[in-house]
């Protein structure tokens, strides 16, 4: 018996030193992991954050750097239109919109309660969490200070009055879905795509196409566009569950979304072609496909807010399709976004979409001769 099992334990070990690739997937996936929870802070900081001001006065200043040291917000832009914080709120540009009205200063001067409106993007509930709890600490702060018997006199108290918009219920189901929607294809795209591909090489059946008079090219957007039609009839079934039975608002334009989701999956078939080119068997093409679905997951923003990722990480989040796809998903569904208020994330796309298309099409080429 212990020969046997000796003999038995050496073959199993050479087979997997011998394939190198899934040991290696295997080895970097908790590795990778750990890295990312590790250094993935929740707490989010710098959210962009554009500032109405109204009354350009000392005060309205002194009230931006309090802002600004709070380290939640960081003020990107200062107009005085009204209308705009709205606008950058949804077109996703902002997440806070704060509105100074004209006699802010006034009011502090003769002793008043100066209200200031403070508009929150509601589309991700983690940030409006603590945008919400960080202008709650400012205003308790500046009473604090007010009522100290150390304050100068002449100075009302600053009333920051909250408003949330988009999501004001804060209702799990309209944040989650619509990112849920972009995940669930991304997993059914490059899976199936993949293992498709692969399976039909180990079965020899992959190599008897080859031999026929088909083009390459025909050959590869014939393989890849039933598993289009099947992406845009699983986004119908759960966009319709979605609307009727979490009740969750649709707000912006259905064309625009399929448009895009169209672009979407286009790339991500188009991925998981390029790695069925690079995987011998359907493990190791299912390995490789999670190795790309677990940044996917992680660093897109359906999870952890983006504006608490270390520099690196948000840079590698901003590389993926579907952070983009989240991004259009949650605006169109929630805000009521056009292709206009969401063109960084459509440009993003659709680079993507073509770098993706181009990569496959040679590897393909490249296998098919």
């Amino acid at each position: 018996m212990w020969d046997s099992f000796v003999a038995v334990l050496r073959k199993e070990f050479t087979h997997i030193v011998r394939d190198r690739r899934t040991l290696v997937i295997t080895m970097m996936i908790p590795l990778f992991q750990l890295t990312l929870f590790g250094f993935i802070d929740q707490t989010v900081h710098d959210l962009p954050t554009v500032v109405v001001d109204q009354d350009e006065s000392q005060a309205s200043r002194e009230l931006m750097d309090q802002l600004r040291a709070t380290r939640t917000f960081n003020i990107e832009r200062v107009t005085t239109d009204p209308r705009e914080a709205r606008t950058e709120i949804a077109a996703g540009h902002a997440r806070v919109g704060l509105v100074i009205p004209p006699d802010y200063h006034d009011k502090r001067a003769r002793d008043e309660d100066a209200p200031v409106l403070v508009l929150i993007d509601g589309s991700d509930s983690t940030v409006s969490a603590q945008a919400l709890a960080a202008v709650s600490g400012l205003a308790a702060q500046d009473l604090a200070r007010v009522m100290s018997k150390y304050a100068a006199p002449g100075q009302g108290s600053l009333q920051l009055q909250p408003i949330v918009l988009f999501n004001p219920d804060g209702r799990t189901a309209n944040y989650i879905i619509p990112g849920l929607i972009a995940i669930i294809l991304m997993m059914v795209a490059t899976v199936l795509t993949t293992v498709a591909i692969v399976r039909e090489r180990e079965q020899g059946t992959f190599e008897q196409l080859l031999v026929t008079p088909v083009d390459p090219v025909g050959l590869m957007l014939g393989k890849v566009a039933p598993y289009l039609v099947v992406g845009v009839a699983e986004m119908t079934l759960i966009l319709f569950a979605m609307r009727f039975g979490f009740q969750v608002p649709i707000r912006g334009n259905l064309v625009f979304l399929f448009a895009m989701a169209l672009v979407y999956l286009f790339a991500l078939v188009s991925l998981g072609l390029f790695l069925s080119t690079r995987a011998s068997t359907q493990a190791g093409a299912t390995q490789m496909a999670q190795m790309f679905m677990l940044p996917s997951f992680m660093l897109s923003g359906y999870i952890f807010p983006m504006a608490g990722l270390p520099p690196v990480l948000y840079a590698i989040g901003l590389l993926l399709p579907a952070t983009h796809m989240i991004e259009i998903m949650r605006g169109v569904v929630l805000r009521d976004a056009g292709p206009l208020e969401l063109m960084p994330h459509v440009l993003a796309l659709v680079a993507m979409s073509v770098v993706l298309v181009t990569l496959s099409v040679r590897s393909f080429r490249r296998v098919a001769t």
